[in-house]
């Protein structure tokens, strides 16, 4: 079953379990996001931070939509959150923030054609807005730490040889 999970296609009970997967991700961005934002010190990142705040109200939004799919699917929704890095220094919040962002972009844009795969056309379109809200903050973090942002397909791509 584990092997079948990556693949577009997947069981009902399977997308719970990937959508659960993806909640324990909201709420460790939720938790990350208000740290960081009240832990962030110095001018350099006073903008940053207060862009962490408006990060924390959105990722809070999509916990709240994937819990709502979670639960037309027939499951219960996880009540469980990712580990949180914890680090005093900046570049090292954001960067785990960015990490982060990283790991649930690549997951949501799987989740679409797994969505797709079984006909959830509406849990689809929920998640490709909560997709490109994710893209945006790969963005603002990115932007922060003076990256791009990164290419998380060839990363996906080299991650599974």
């Amino acid at each position: 079953m584990a092997s079948d999970k990556g693949s577009a296609t997947v069981t009902r009970d399977q997308l719970i379990e990937l959508l659960n997967e993806d909640l324990s991700r909201e709420y460790q961005a939720i938790i990350a996001y208000v740290i960081y934002s009240q832990a962030l010190k110095g001018a350099a990142y006073m903008k940053i931070a207060k862009e962490l705040e408006v990060h924390a109200g959105e990722e809070l939004q999509h916990a709240l939509t994937i819990a709502k799919h979670i639960d037309y699917l027939g499951g219960m929704p996880t009540a469980k959150a990712l580990p949180v890095v914890l680090t005093e220094e900046a570049t090292g919040m954001l960067r785990a923030d960015l990490d982060n962002e990283n790991n649930t972009v690549r997951a949501y844009r799987e989740r679409v054609r797994q969505c797709e795969a079984l006909g959830e056309y509406a849990i689809a379109e929920d998640i490709r807005e909560i997709l490109r809200q994710e893209q945006e903050h790969q963005q603002d973090l990115a932007t922060a730490l003076g990256e791009d942002v990164p290419d998380v397909s060839k990363q996906q791509e080299a991650g599974s040889r």
